[in-house]
C-alpha cells in the first residue's frame, strides 16, 4: 500500500502500475470535499516518492466515479471572498497538474458518473477509458459558476473550442458514445473490462505505441486557432449562448470568455484566468441562489426518501378521467415503467387521452430518446376501459375528473367500491379540500391529494396533500409513485389552494389591483418577465385558462376572505364573462394565432384592452420597481403564511414548490430566499408601506414582524453576503 486515507487509497500490485482509488468512507458516492482534495495532494506526494512505477490508474470504488465537488461546502467557502477563492483554485490546479506531470503515463477508468471536478480530474490523466453506461460532464454553469479546476483549459484542447463550449455552456451530462465520438475519452468498454482496458493502454504507452507526452503537450499548449478562427468560434458562440441563457444567468457566456482569453496561453496562465473568473462568479447573488436551490432540492429529495420508506409497492396504477390531463398522467406513468389503466365514461375522452399519450411518445421517438419498439411496448402498458372490471388489482388510483366537488366525491366513492382494501386513492385537484372530498369515503386513511401541474410531462412538481385522516402509508405510497414517474413530490397539508395556488393567487390579486389603478397589463407582463418569470401574469392566466382561474379565485376568496375577497368584478372575471378563456379558445388577455409549428403565439388584442377600461378607478403612473413590489409582496407574504400555518414543512420545500410549480425565477432562489436577500426588516417595511393603501393582502404577519425585530432569517446566515 503506497497511501491509505479515508477517501483515497493508492495500491501497487505485483507490477509497476499503481492504482489510485477514490472510495469515500461511509458515503454511497464520491465527492471532492476540501478534505478529499487534501488527501489527493498527500496521495500524489506518496506516489512521487515511490520508485519504479511506470503507470497510474485513477479509479473509483463506488458505483459512480466522482459526482463533483462537495456543494454543501460552497456557501461557507464562497463567504471567504474572491481573493481566497482565487488562491484555493490555484492550489487545486497545482494538485491536479501534479497528476498531469507524473514521470509516467496515467489513465482514468471512468466507471460511472464523472461530473464537475470529478470529470476535471479525469482530464488531467493522459488517457480516459469509460464504461458503456457512464456519463461525463461539466454542469457548473447550472450553479452560476464555471469549471474552476481546469475544465475551461483542458476540455477545449481535447474536443476543440466549439465542442467544449457546447458542453460547458450547456452544462450537459454526456453519454459514453458521445464522449468517444468527441474525443473526450479514448475507449468505451463494458464495466467489467474497465480495469483491463486501462492497464492495456498504459502498456501500449510504455511500449511507445501511444505517445502520452504528445497528448500532454497538446493539453498544456495554446489552442490551435488563428485570430480569425478564434473570432468566428467565440463571438458566434457568445451571441448564441447569451440568447439562450438570458440576461439573468451570466456564467455560460463568462465561461466562453474564459476559454477565449486562455486560448492563446500556456497551461498555468490559462488556469489563472479561469481561477479569477470562477471567483468573480462565485461572489454573485445568482450563484448564491442557484447553490441554495441545489441544496434545497437535495433536502426535498431526502425528505421524499423518508416518506418512501412507508410505501406499498405499485405494480399497477389507474387514472380516472381521460382527455388531455388523463392522457398526460397515463403517458408519464407508462413511460417510467408503471402500467396504468385509463378509465372514462365516454369513448371520445378515452380516444383523446390515448391520442395525447401517443403524441408524447412519438415526440420521444423523434428526439431519439425511444425507438419504435420501446414506444409500442410502453403504449401497450396503457389500457383503456369504460368499466371498473380490473380495478381490484390496482394499487393506486389518480382521480382526474372535472374540478367539481360533487362530481369528484361521487367518482371517488364509486371507485372505492371497485378497489381493494389497501388501494390508495388520490385526487388530482388543484383547489378542493381533501377533507371535503374524503367525507363520503369508507377508508379516508387511504386517500390524499396528488396535484399534477399542466402539462404533466414537463412540469416537475407534484403536490401530495395530506388530509386530516390520511395515513402515513397513503402519503408514502403516493410520494413513491410520483418519484417513480420522474416527478418531485412535496407533501403539504390541506387548505384552500394547498400551497402553490394559495401562494399564486395573491400574486394575481396584486395584478388585479394594478389594473384597477390604471396599469397596462401588457407592461406588467413585460416588467415581470424582465424580473425573471417565464411569462407575465396576464399571459400566465391565459395559459392556465381563465375559467380555471375564476374557479380557483372563488375558492381562495371563500377560504381567505379578509385578504383575497374583493367587491366588484376583477380583470379575470371580465375576461370570463366575455368568453375569453385564454389559449384554449384563442382569446383572453391576448389573442392567439398558430405559429409555423402549430403552437399558439400571443398577439396584442385591442378588444381586451377596451374590456378592462371600466375597471379602472384611478390612473397612476408606476415605475418598474413599484410594479415588482406590488406583484411580489403578496406572493411572498402568502408563502410566509403557509410556512407559519404548517401547510408546508420548511422554507426549502416552499421555495422548491414555487420554482417547480409556477416557474418562480430560479436565480432568485424562491419567495423566502427572496425575502432574505432583501432583508426581513426591509421587506416588512415595504409591505407596511403598501398595506396602508392596498389593505390586508399586503400586511405582514406578526411573526414576520418579530423576525424583523430580532434579525432572524428563513435560511441560515452561512454564506450570506
Amino acid at each position: 500500500m503506497i497511501y491509505q486515507g479515508s477517501a483515497i487509497t493508492v495500491a501497487r500490485g505485483g507490477d509497476e502500475i499503481a492504482t489510485l482509488t477514490f472510495d469515500l468512507k461511509d458515503e454511497s458516492i464520491n465527492k471532492l470535499s476540501s478534505a478529499v482534495v487534501e488527501e489527493l495532494d498527500q496521495a500524489l506526494q506518496a506516489i512521487r516518492k515511490e520508485s519504479g512505477l511506470q503507470g497510474l490508474v485513477i479509479a473509483s470504488g463506488k458505483d459512480v466515479f466522482i459526482v463533483g465537488a462537495d456543494i454543501t461546502e460552497f456557501h461557507q467557502i464562497f463567504e471567504k471572498g474572491e481573493e481566497y477563492l482565487v488562491e484555493m483554485n490555484q492550489r487545486v490546479h497545482g494538485i491536479f497538474n501534479a497528476i498531469e506531470d507524473l514521470p509516467f503515463p496515467s489513465v482514468a477508468a471512468i466507471n460511472g458518473l464523472a461530473l464537475g471536478g470529478g470529470f476535471e480530474i479525469t482530464l488531467t490523466a493522459d488517457f480516459r477509458v469509460m464504461a458503456e453506461d457512464a456519463r461525463v460532464g461539466l454542469p457548473e454553469t447550472k450553479l452560476g459558476i464555471l469549471p474552476g479546476w481546469g475544465g475551461c483549459v483542458r476540455l477545449p484542447r481535447l474536443l476543440g473550442a466549439d465542442n467544449a463550449i457546447e458542453w460547458i455552456a450547456g452544462g450537459t451530462e454526456n453519454k459514453a458514445k458521445t464522449a468517444l465520438e468527441m474525443g473526450a475519452v479514448d475507449a468505451v468498454v463494458a464495466k467489467d473490462k474497465l480495469e483491463a482496458a486501462a492497464r492495456d493502454i498504459l502498456e501500449q504507452a510504455n511500449r511507445g505505441e501511444l505517445d502520452y507526452q504528445a497528448r500532454r503537450k497538446e493539453k498544456q499548449s495554446p489552442l490551435k486557432l488563428d485570430s480569425i478562427e478564434q473570432m468566428m468560434v467565440f463571438e458566434t458562440a457568445k451571441g448564441f449562448v447569451a440568447g439562450k441563457a438570458g440576461p439573468h444567468y451570466p456564467a455560460p457566456v463568462e465561461a466562453i470568455r474564459v476559454i477565449q482569453k486562455g486560448a492563446g496561453e500556456e497551461r498555468e496562465r490559462a488556469q489563472a484566468i479561469e481561477a479569477k473568473a470562477f471567483a468573480k462568479l462565485a461572489m454573485t447573488d445568482v450563484c448564491y441562489n442557484l447553490v441554495g436551490l441545489f441544496l434545497n432540492d437535495q433536502a426535498v429529495k431526502k425528505k421524499a426518501s423518508q416518506y418512501e420508506k412507508q410505501a406499498n409497492p405499485i405494480e399497477l396504477a389507474a387514472v380516472l378521467g381521460a382527455g388531455t390531463m388523463g392522457g398526460g398522467i397515463a403517458y408519464q406513468s407508462a413511460s417510467k415503467g408503471t402500467p396504468i389503466l385509463m378509465k372514462d365514461i365516454k369513448m371520445e375522452a378515452i380516444e383523446l387521452g390515448l391520442k395525447e399519450a401517443r403524441k408524447l411518445f412519438i415526440k420521444q421517438v423523434e428526439r431519439g430518446k425511444l425507438d419504435k419498439a420501446d414506444m409500442a411496448e410502453k403504449l401497450t402498458s396503457i389500457r383503456s376501459t369504460l368499466a371498473y372490471g380490473d380495478f381490484e388489482q390496482v394499487d393506486l388510483v389518480v382521480e382526474a375528473v372535472v374540478e367539481n366537488p360533487k362530481v369528484k366525491g361521487g367518482v371517488l366513492a364509486e371507485v372505492e367500491e371497485a378497489t381493494g382494501d389497501e388501494t390508495i386513492l388520490t385526487s388530482n385537484t388543484s383547489t378542493i379540500s381533501i377533507d371535503r372530498l374524503a367525507e363520503n369515503l369508507k377508508r379516508p386513511e387511504n386517500f390524499c391529494g396528488m396535484h399534477f401541474f399542466n402539462p404533466v410531462h414537463r412540469m416537475p412538481l407534484v403536490e401530495v396533500i395530506r388530509g386530516a385522516r390520511t395515513s402515513d402509508i397513503a402519503i408514502g405510497t403516493t410520494v413513491a409513485y410520483a418519484r417513480k414517474m420522474g416527478k418531485t413530490p412535496i407533501v403539504v397539508n390541506d387548505c384552500p389552494g394547498f400551497l402553490v395556488n394559495r401562494v399564486l393567487f395573491p400574486y394575481f390579486g396584486g395584478f388585479n389591483l394594478l389594473i384597477e389603478q390604471g396599469a397596462d397589463f401588457q407592461r406588467v407582463d413585460k416588467v415581470m418577465e424582465k424580473f425573471g418569470w417565464p411569462m407575465g401574469p396576464a399571459y400566465l392566466l391565459d395559459v392556465v385558462g381563465i375559467d380555471i382561474a375564476v374557479h380557483a379565485n372563488e375558492v381562495m376568496a371563500e377560504g381567505f376572505p379578509e385578504r383575497m375577497a374583493r367587491e366588484g368584478k376583477n380583470a379575470i372575471q371580465v375576461m370570463h364573462e366575455n368568453e375569453r378563456l385564454g389559449q384554449k379558445n384563442g382569446k383572453g388577455f391576448y389573442a392567439y394565432e398558430e405559429d409555423k409549428k402549430g403552437k399558439p403565439r400571443k398577439v396584442g388584442d385591442d378588444q381586451a384592452v377596451e374590456l378592462l377600461k371600466p375597471l379602472v378607478r384611478e390612473h397612476q403612473e408606476f415605475t418598474d420597481e413599484e410594479i415588482i413590489a406590488r406583484m411580489m409582496t403578496p406572493l411572498c407574504l402568502e408563502a410566509v403564511r403557509c410556512l407559519e400555518d404548517d401547510i408546508v414543512g420548511s422554507p426549502a420545500e416552499a421555495d422548491m414548490a414555487l420554482i417547480y410549480g409556477i416557474g418562480f425565477p430560479p436565480f432568485r432562489g424562491g419567495a423566502l430566499r427572496y425575502i432574505d436577500a432583501m432583508g426581513v426588516a426591509e421587506f416588512v417595511k415595504e409591505a407596511d408601506r403598501l398595506s396602508k393603501t392596498l389593505g390586508p393582502l399586503y400586511a405582514p404577519t406578526e411573526k414576520l414582524r418579530e423576525m424583523a425585530r430580532s434579525g432572524e432569517r428563513f435560511y441560515p446566515t452561512t454564506g450570506q453576503r
